[in-house]
């Protein structure tokens, strides 16, 4: 668990820095062109689930959108007790990646009861919902351990 962690704290750290950079230096849905045409800074508070999923809801039903968040931290718990003892270092990556992440994202739902987001990724009048480092940690985190489970081939059954 001491690898997970050495994982989740920084992505936490990296996550809180960038968030409140973010928050001193951008004004809301104005942005600042990284790459023209493609790439952006915009501060965006999201009071919903990833990639704004959730996020229509009247703010007296915020509480299901932090409710869903804890009920995903207490399946990844349960997910790194089965996927930890025999995954070695691509699990620990992937779980302390998610946990860091899923970490920074419930701070920001206490602190402003929505997420920080700030990175536009942008094509041709199409916008990808905005993100953050956290976000980014948990779709790595859950690719590489989608990853690990399709590479995990069941035996053949005798017969």
């Amino acid at each position: 668990m001491t690898r997970v962690l050495l994982v989740a704290g920084p992505v936490l750290v990296l996550d809180q820095i960038t968030k409140a950079v973010a928050l001193g230096r951008l004004t809301p849905g104005v942005p600042i062109d990284l790459v023209d045409g493609v790439l952006a800074l915009t501060l965006v508070m999201n009071p919903g689930l990833a990639f704004g999923l959730l996020a229509g809801l009247p703010a007296a039903w915020r509480w299901l959108v932090a409710a869903l968040s804890m009920v995903a931290l207490i399946v990844l718990a349960r997910v790194a007790l089965r996927v930890l003892p025999q995954g070695g270092w691509p699990a620990r990556l992937a779980i302390g990646l998610i946990f860091g992440g899923a970490t920074g994202n419930l701070i920001d739902r206490a602190r402003f009861g929505a997420v920080v987001d700030f990175v536009d990724v942008h094509w041709r009048g199409y916008h990808w919902p905005a993100f953050n480092v956290a976000d980014s940690a948990i779709t790595v985190g859950v690719l590489l351990l989608a990853l690990r489970l399709m590479g995990k081939h069941p035996a053949p059954a005798p017969g």
